[in-house]
């Protein structure tokens, strides 16, 4: 009795995986969604310009330091982000730098 029960448990696990891979291969491509280059380069620029920041402000600034490295560097970053985002994706670059 026991065998039964494995075998059938067995061939509904091997039916179920098998219909859900042929669903997952028949859906087409959905639209690109997440970050865009330009968002990743800020967030990305903000900390690594926050932690040098407080490195080169010293004891006392170190706070002070943190908020301007990451002020400019979440600026340069976007910079370099959004040139990346026009040369490797031109349609999210007019989405957002369409005016409404």
């Amino acid at each position: 009795m026991k065998n039964i029960r494995l075998y059938f448990a067995v061939a509904a696990a091997i039916l179920f995986l098998g219909s859900n891979t042929a669903l997952a291969q028949s859906t087409t491509q959905p639209e690109k969604k997440g970050w865009s280059r330009k968002g990743k380069g800020a967030v990305i620029g903000a900390g690594t310009g926050a932690a040098a920041g407080a490195i080169i402000a010293g004891k006392g600034d170190r706070g002070k330091g943190a908020v301007i490295g990451a002020g400019a560097g979440a600026v340069s970053g976007a910079l370099i982000g959004r040139r990346q985002d026009k040369k490797k994706d031109p349609v999210r670059h007019r989405e957002y730098t369409k005016k409404d």
